[in-house]
């Protein structure tokens, strides 16, 4: 066997999962594992969430997470592309360095990521620390296998609902015992299994007193002593009816005493039930707790914590049920096809184009060549060919394509040939919108490491888009000098925006692998953000202003999203991580315009003109995630305080 097939089935920048101490304890409980194994789930779960494209600081947030349950500390250095953790259970030490191939994103990942960590945690016996119902969780993991994990949330989210409301229903029913009710109105603390017990032995015994139930009711709504004296006449009631019951039956035959024993010793013996019974003491009454309505149905041990806190249900995970979890985490198909993420590519950037100012043969142009540009571009990942490579070969393959379909119109509307600027729309795709503002929310963080990686991670692949850009314009000798006017009225105008940015924010969520529902709710952040940005830029706000206005504002929509569904006003399978919602609603606010117009002006040597497009750009760029981190920070106690 030749030595790369050897190799291939691991993964070659990580450590091996077949190592000696790993697959010895690989059936053992993961608790109760070496801490090379426990090191193993940690680091792992923290390069499949570095790999998905989110910030060092969620990455170390979550192997804090996994390690936590397991009475672990990690510290990790978390770049771009690499991982060195070093973890620690106070008797060893061990340290393991990943190293990825390639960076991405994938926000589907970074959403399972969290419930893995949720269903990890409450099989720990301790309780979700992403979402409010870990149940939905547990459920969502278990079914991993499934293509859409997002519909079989909401399946299960809605189960639980009906679940909650016929439990509801059923203890609003009154009790037939009007002692019990009347002990619960009361808000009696003595237990109710000894109350009913009674109770069921008095109907039994043939006691049909209604003035001796009535009598009690009415003392049991006095007060505490009176719900006491009621109680006691209770017992005292319950004590005559069984003597009389004994009375009416014949004495058993006597048993004749032992020689050894005292006349004494049995004298008391006999007097003892008998004086207990003529004395009843009531139950002592406990200090009232406060009481939770237990849940049933198939996921009602995963809210025990409710009635019961602190004594969570442990049911301990092996080794190998960690890391099968992952591996359909990590080996899930992508949601969408080549063909349909390019179709949401072309709709995302053609209602760019419009949001830019450009007209219906803009729009066209940027449709047809986004669309092929992305469709290439996912074909070629397939293959994981370099990513610089990529992309200057699909955005010299869309430019011409939407400069192609522009001149093919122009065959019958000479004016479509005037629009030279269309071929900037097709290439925003490209767009590396996750990086940029990772990167500026890591340095908020101050980890600079990391986002500075980010960064320059981002201009080397502007340089390859713009550079691609330039070249393709020079070959087809185009002069892009902005769009023509739109014409439209105030409130058209403003419709059409709410309507685009709508449309565009969805297509990049799409391109960023978000399940439907997530796609839709950051559609709906980005249709408000987008929109104001828009409309405030026009009564004269700067554009660098308005950009951290809208970052601003989206982070305070995502984070009270996350609010409501985290207190129940939403449904538990909505909650979704903000980076996920805040990133795709901005990534439309990059000014690839900009960006490009300094690429062509520096093509021209002319340095002037450059300069200024690159400056622009460059302010606009930092004033998103700097509104981003403003929002953390006014939303998150772990971004207003350094500790």
């Amino acid at each position: 066997m030749a030595t790369s097939e050897r190799v291939s089935k691991y993964h070659t920048h990580s450590i091996p999962l077949d190592m000696e101490d790993i697959r010895r304890d690989w059936d053992k409980p993961l608790s109760q594992a070496c801490l090379a194994a426990k090191t193993s789930v940690i680091v792992r779960v923290g390069a499949l969430d570095l790999g998905s494209g989110t910030g060092s600081f969620r990455v170390r947030e979550m192997m804090h997470r996994i390690a936590y349950p397991l009475g672990v500390h990690v510290r990790a250095d978390v770049n771009l592309t690499d991982i060195e953790a070093t973890c620690t259970d106070g008797k060893s030490r061990i340290t393991e360095v990943i190293d990825l191939p390639t960076t991405g994103v994938n926000t589907e990942r970074i959403w399972l990521l969290e419930h893995y960590a949720d269903w990890f945690s409450v099989n720990l016996g301790l309780d979700s620390m992403y979402h409010r119902v870990g149940a939905v969780s547990e459920g969502l993991v278990q079914n991993l296998e499934k293509s859409d994990v997002s519909a079989v949330s909401a399946q299960l989210s809605k189960q639980l609902k009906a679940e909650r409301k016929a439990h509801k229903e059923q203890s609003e029913e009154a009790s037939d015992d009007p002692v019990l009710d009347a002990l619960e109105q009361a808000e009696v603390t003595i237990p109710v299994s000894m109350v009913r017990a009674q109770s069921d032995d008095i109907a039994g015994e043939g006691s049909t007193d209604d003035d001796l139930r009535s009598e009690s009711m009415a003392a049991l709504e006095a007060s505490d002593d009176a719900t006491k004296a009621a109680h006691a006449k209770l017992l005292a009631q319950r004590t005559a009816v069984a003597k009389t019951a004994a009375a009416a039956q014949p004495a058993p035959a006597a048993q004749p005493e032992p020689a050894d024993q005292p006349a004494s010793a049995a004298q008391s013996a006999a007097a003892k039930p008998q004086s207990a019974a003529a004395q009843p003491q009531p139950a002592p009454a406990t200090k009232r707790q406060r009481k939770h309505r237990p849940i049933t149905g198939e996921y009602a041990a995963h809210f025990d914590h409710v009635n019961n806190p602190g004594s969570l249900p442990r049911r301990e995970i092996t080794v190998g049920q960690a890391h099968e979890r992952l591996d359909l985490i990590e080996r899930r198909k992508p949601l969408y096809s080549p063909a349909f993420a390019g179709l949401a590519s072309a709709i995302a950037c053609a209602s760019f184009v419009f949001l830019l100012g450009g007209g219906p043969y803009d729009m066209i142009g940027a449709f047809v060549g986004a669309g092929l540009g992305h469709w290439l571009r996912r074909r070629l990942f397939a293959h994981h060919l370099n990513q610089f490579f990529v992309t200057f070969v699909c955005v010299a393959v869309a430019a011409l394509a939407c400069t192609g379909t522009l001149r093919l119109i122009g065959l019958y509307d000479p004016i479509a040939l005037q629009h030279d600027t269309a071929y900037i729309g097709a290439m925003l795709f490209v767009i590396p919108g996750f990086p940029l503002i990772t990167g500026g929310l890591d340095m908020a963080k101050i980890d600079f490491p990391s986002g500075i990686q980010r960064v320059t991670y981002v201009l080397c692949i502007i340089l390859m888009a713009t550079l691609a850009g330039w070249m393709a314009a020079v070959i087809v000798h185009l002069n892009p000098t902005g769009f023509e006017p739109q014409g439209l009225d105030a409130g058209t105008t403003g419709v059409l925006r709410a309507l685009f940015a709508f449309l565009g924010v969805w297509g990049f969520s799409v391109m960023f692998n978000s399940p439907q529902r997530m796609c839709l709710v950051a559609a709906l952040i980005g249709t408000i953000t987008d929109t104001l940005r828009l409309e405030i830029v026009d009564l004269g706000v700067p554009a660098e202003a308005g950009a951290f206005i809208g970052a601003f504002l989206a982070g305070l929509l995502a984070a009270a999203w996350r609010s409501a569904v985290r207190g129940g006003l939403l449904p538990p399978h909505l909650g979704y991580p903000r980076i996920c919602l805040t990133v795709p609603s901005i990534v439309i606010m990059v000014p690839g315009m900009y960006m490009y117009r300094a690429m062509f002006y520096l093509g021209q040597f002319d340095t002037q003109q450059a300069l200024d497009w690159a400056f622009r750009a460059f302010m606009v760029i930092i004033c998103l995630p700097i509104g981003l981190a403003m929002a953390r920070v006014l939303t998150d106690k772990s971004w207003r305080y350094d500790i």
